[in-house]
């Protein structure tokens, strides 16, 4: 048997094999979690005019202190009536348009505001309180850059920017196919020797929250005939993911009839736990994942192999995995050869993330997972990691 490839030699095959798909424009509403394509500049100026950051009044700095008349009051949303001249003053709301001539915006509660008049006690500082145009962003300039993906902050600056669309990668299409005699649809009858089918609806909803349209196949029975037929159209999609069959039992059938439908095999085999028989190959364009059938190590292959594949091919510029940083809050022992992706609770901690391993981390445990929601890492090594020891994780999505 060959080597094990190791985390990341597995990740950089993948990687390296992804080409991104093709842009398409959609409307700034319907971007959330989508991936820029193309950097998206700015159609105005923003501000696109000098605006009042306080309630108060529009002044010179130089008339400060003083009492000066207040000759017209401005609301947001209005043009100022005219320059402002020199000894004078205008009330202004919060976002309002600062006048030529006034440099500095004082706000209310710093002076005394009678009839038509405002007393200045103090000097003001030339821009206080002026948000000046272009201050944020300058037309033409970029608003967010390409490669990004969409979330309430980036979309908010490109709707305040002036843009009602943007070019987005297209959706990655992708196949899911579970395979088993054994597995039934949740909520039928089970007989002897049958278990329920989780993995679809599983890796669908994991893949869906990655920005891909998924197609779940029908799951098939470990027969020849059925296998061919249900993997010759998930090859037709961007990306088949495929769970169960990969291993090297007799009805272990995906990996052969793969190759037989044409599919390269990049690699089987990494060195991590749970997953151990992940195989990875292509068709032409079409990406093609064989996961395990134990539904944790369909959830970690998702997570880790496939998530990062799904960014990439929309042009995701840090496709991950993304590994943040906590405290093990109890011991954790090391697997001498793979690395270990211990399920865990994360908890707020006052320097960190406390992470703490839930009971029950065989790869059938599904229920025990779904406490969980983080991948501890425990790379392979002797002896342990203690309590307290700084790790890194990945956030389940």
């Amino acid at each position: 048997m060959a080597e094990l490839l190791s985390l990341e030699e597995a990740l950089a095959r993948i990687l390296e094999r992804v080409t991104p798909l093709g842009p398409e424009a959609v409307p700034l509403r319907a971007a959330a979690g989508r991936v820029l394509a193309e950097d998206a500049l700015a159609v105005v100026d923003l501000p696109p005019f000098p605006s009042s950051a306080m309630d108060g009044f529009a002044l010179r700095f130089e008339d400060t202190p003083g009492l000066l008349p207040v000759v017209a009051r401005i609301a947001a949303g209005r043009p100022a009536p005219r320059e402002l001249r020199v000894g004078e003053a205008m009330g202004i709301a919060t976002g309002g348009v600062v006048p030529a001539g006034a440099d500095s915006v004082i706000p209310l509660e710093y002076v005394v505001d009678r009839d038509n008049e405002v007393e200045i006690p103090a000097s003001v500082v030339r821009g206080d309180n002026v948000r000046p145009r272009g201050g944020d962003v300058t037309a033409g300039s970029v608003v967010v850059p390409r490669g990004t993906r969409l979330h309430a902050a980036q979309i908010g600056a490109l709707a305040a920017a002036g843009l009602d669309s943007v070019a987005v990668a297209r959706r990655p299409r992708v196949a899911v196919l579970a395979t088993g005699t054994e597995l039934r649809k949740p909520g039928e009858l089970l007989g002897p020797g049958e278990v329920y089918e989780a993995n679809g609806v599983l890796l669908a909803t994991a893949f869906a929250t990655a920005g891909a349209d998924v197609d779940t196949l029908p799951a098939v029975a470990d027969d020849e005939s059925s296998h061919r037929d249900a993997l010759e159209r998930g090859l037709a999609a961007d990306v088949l993911v495929t769970s169960g069959g990969v291993s090297v039992g007799p009805h272990d059938l995906v990996r052969r009839i793969l190759g037989e439908l044409g599919v390269e095999e990049v690699f089987w085999g990494v060195a991590v736990k749970p997953g151990k028989p992940l195989a990875f190959g292509v068709r032409g364009p079409t990406l093609v994942f064989g996961l395990p059938g134990n539904p944790v190590s369909s959830l970690v292959g998702a997570e880790v192999f496939v998530r990062p594949a799904l960014l990439a091919l929309q042009g995701a510029t840090a496709p991950g995995p993304v590994f943040l940083e906590g405290r093990l809050a109890a011991l954790v022992r090391r697997n001498a050869h793979r690395d270990e992706f211990v399920r865990a609770r994360s908890v707020a901690s006052e320097d960190r993330v406390l992470l703490e391993p839930v009971r029950g981390q065989e790869s059938h445990m599904i229920v025990r997972a779904a406490l969980a929601d983080a991948l501890v890492l425990a790379p392979r090594g002797e002896g342990e990691l203690a309590a307290g020891e700084t790790v890194r994780y990945v956030p389940l999505a």
